[in-house]
């Protein structure tokens, strides 16, 4: 009898200990914080004031920059963690569609084409109105459109300034590349004759290197920057986006974002997909 009495309460014993180490383990799990969804982001690292990378306090090179503000703002509005990936600009568009990124802000303007392969948010930022680049010894060349007739003219693949080349230069030779600063870098040692850039994006390299300058030429109006989606949306993401963007604008904050960015003018990196 009493070896029975024993045996039960070992037994009543272990079910305690059992129930003990299962209430634990259930509110060890209860307190931690549940993982944040990613927002991916798709940019083209190489177009300051609005993408680009830079040292951080430990010296490793981050994502800054004018639209990577705004996906900031964008994600932590939406309880998002954002991700940034770097692309040449001209499979952006593509990659988004395949499912590689949820978002691309890229400095990107609507165009009819672009509406075949993405939808868009509502506008976030205008730049300055898109401007010529040229070697600042040759600018009192560059009066007019017509003074780029028989110039080579560079512009990054798959912009909207191609189209200002090839439509609003008469006679000028377009040339395309994937990067930004392989366009400047062909610029600087005589390879083109000039550069199409946005307005913000002209004025940082002229900041930047004394050697070269922007045409008093008038390319027409700017028109704004919005955040692509893949074409229908098919996660929900725009409400979200352009509740952000509206809360973001009402608030000031873009004027901030531009404050951040020039402070990092000095230690800016632009780079390629290929870094």
């Amino acid at each position: 009898m009493k070896k029975i009495v024993c045996i039960a309460l070992v037994l009543v014993m272990v079910l305690a200990l059992a129930a003990c180490g299962s209430g634990a383990s259930t509110a060890s799990t209860a307190s931690a914080p549940a993982a944040k969804e990613k927002l991916v982001m798709g940019t083209s690292a190489d177009y300051a004031p609005f993408e680009f990378m830079y040292p951080d306090d430990n010296g490793d090179l981050v994502y800054g920059g004018i639209d990577v503000s705004v996906a900031q703002y964008i994600a932590d509005y939406t309880g998002k963690e954002l991700q940034v990936e770097n692309m040449g600009f001209d499979y952006l568009l593509a990659s988004l569609q395949k499912g590689d990124f949820d978002i691309v802000i890229a400095a990107m303007e609507i165009s009819e084409e672009r509406l075949n392969s993405a939808d868009f948010s509502d506008p976030y930022y205008t730049d300055y109105p898109p401007m010529v680049l040229v070697k600042a010894a040759n600018a009192d060349q560059y009066t007019s459109k017509d003074s780029f007739a028989g110039k080579s003219v560079g512009a990054q693949t798959a912009t909207t300034k191609e189209g200002i080349v090839k439509d609003d230069l008469t006679g000028a030779n377009l040339v395309s590349l994937q990067n930004v600063n392989d366009l400047v870098n062909q610029l600087v040692n005589d390879k083109i004759d000039a550069v199409v850039l946005d307005g913000a994006v002209a004025l940082q390299f002229v900041a930047s290197n004394s050697d070269l300058a922007v045409a008093s030429v008038d390319l027409g109006e700017a028109y704004p920057y919005c955040v692509a989606v893949a074409k229908g949306d098919p996660k929900g993401l725009l409400p979200g986006i352009n509740e952000a963007i509206a809360d973001m604008l009402d608030k000031g904050k873009v004027t901030e974002f531009e404050d951040v960015a020039a402070s990092l003018e000095d230690v800016l990196v632009e780079v390629s997909a290929e870094d």
